[in-house]
């Protein structure tokens, strides 16, 4: 299966928001979206007028890039969630969220979806207690993944379970309603869920006054069965110049 191996960091620029394709380096002051914010090559600071095709276009190369597939592979899960029933917009989503790669890389054993894809292919993982080393494998409802026991003490596998345990996986979002005055808004997912952040989830450093509808922020979601689905740490990216 072909793959991108050219530079990750001029994708998150190409689409104005971090993909998180860099695991650690996201996180600090390096990033390319906090250095230059702006899209690369010679006419990146221009100023572009999109069409409606060239939204979408963008909209879905985010998705693409930021699972990792390339473009014949992506193909081939629009038109499975094409024919399955429900919203199609949806079930692609949960067809990707389904991915081994993606699911190690969600509970914290990766530091990016490239990492954990190669960990998967390096046999570190089992799905109900036998190995799987396909990244694309799908699993269902109910299946149990662990480490083998072998790879317990990888270095890579322990570190970036301490930085998930020290920052939690982040998430992706953008500012749809924003209520300054009693200090909450609501963020909406890729797939059109909208959830909950109040101004005390904040990241320091970051005022609900500096925030507008429309922005992208990234966050740490918690998933309470009480109250419901809540953004933590939230922290808006920086804005092009």
């Amino acid at each position: 299966m072909a793959r991108y191996t050219d530079s990750v960091c001029r994708l998150c620029r190409r689409e104005g928001l971090k993909l998180f394709l860099k695991g650690e380096r996201c996180y600090t002051d390096k990033c390319a979206i906090e250095r230059r914010n702006y899209p690369p090559g010679e006419h990146g600071q221009g100023r572009s007028k999109f069409s409606e095709y060239a939204i979408q276009l963008r909209e879905k190369q985010k998705v693409k890039r930021m699972y990792g597939l390339m473009e014949r592979q992506f193909r081939r899960y629009f038109t499975l969630a094409e024919r399955s029933r429900g919203i199609t917009g949806e079930t692609l989503l949960l067809l990707l969220e389904q991915r081994m790669d993606n699911m190690i890389y969600r509970m914290g054993f990766a530091t990016s979806r490239a990492e954990a894809r190669q960990f998967v292919r390096h046999g570190h993982f089992l799905v109900d207690g036998h190995k799987v080393d396909i990244p694309s494998y799908r699993l269902e409802p109910g299946q149990v993944v662990s480490v083998r026991e072998r790879s317990r003490s990888v270095g890579r596998i322990v570190e970036a379970m301490e930085q998930a345990e020290r920052r939690g996986v982040p998430d992706t979002g953008r500012i749809v309603k924003l209520f300054v005055g009693q200090g909450h808004g609501f963020i909406r997912l890729a797939n059109d869920r909208e959830i909950f952040f109040h101004r005390a989830d904040l990241q320091e450093g970051t005022s609900i006054n500096d925030l507008d509808v429309g922005d992208t922020v990234t966050f740490e979601r918690l998933d309470d069965p009480v109250s419901g689905a809540r953004a933590l740490s939230v922290r808006r990216q920086r804005r092009r110049r």
